[in-house]
């Protein structure tokens, strides 16, 4: 009874009894993961800007091109050119990144298109869930191949939303998909290796 009762108060007071903290003490712990406290980095200086401003004009402008040849719809053009945006930050604005260099952008949004136009195909596309499935799995596949490319994600889910692209089926990875991303590519090349910032010479990496 007396070892029963002292367990029972244990328990009672939020200890745990194994490795001995309290609950409160666990949930400062857990908030103070929450506080920061890193630098926000430095302001890139005008030359920098303006070699991020150039690549992404260049890229988004000729990425536009083929989703015009092929005749998409205004909204899936919309659609597609944001995810293309967020891979023109990285890639002007943060060229030596890992997640910046040729096989995170190239397989990155290859992968999460196949993997958004496949979830399409087997579940149904007006379920609540479906495209943070084709997300969630588009991001595990990107980690088992070491593409991860964060604006990959949208790829992966602009082909369970968007009703026109849907209609596009796996034609979608290769235009606008691989089409446009080979095209940022190339700008990235010409563009980031212009500059004689050893900082901004692109790719670190091809594979």
């Amino acid at each position: 009874m007396g070892s029963g009762s002292g367990v029972g108060s244990e328990v009672g007071a939020g200890v745990d009894a194994a490795s001995g903290i309290t609950a409160p003490r666990r949930l400062r712990t857990y908030a103070a993961r929450m506080s920061g406290g890193g630098s926000t980095g430095v302001r890139a200086a005008p030359r920098e800007i303006g070699w991020s401003v150039l690549g992404t004009l260049l890229g988004l402008t000729l990425t536009a091109v083929p989703t015009h040849l092929t005749h998409m719809p205004p909204s899936a053009q919309m659609f597609v050119i944001g995810s293309f945006g967020s891979s023109a930050v990285l890639l002007f604005a943060a060229p030596s990144a890992p997640f910046s260099q040729p096989r995170c952008l190239v397989g990155g949004h290859v992968l999460s298109a196949l993997t958004g136009v496949t979830t399409v195909l087997l579940l149904p596309d007006e379920a609540v869930y479906t495209g943070a499935v084709a997300a969630a799995v588009a991001l595990a596949i990107m980690q088992l191949t070491r593409t991860v490319h964060p604006p990959a994600g949208a790829t992966a889910l602009i082909a369970v939303v968007e009703p026109h692209v849907r209609q596009l089926g796996y034609g979608f990875v290769l235009a606008p998909v691989l089409v446009g991303v080979l095209i940022l590519l190339l700008v990235a090349l010409v563009v980031n290796n212009l500059s004689a910032d050893p900082r901004r010479h692109y790719p670190r990496t091809w594979w």
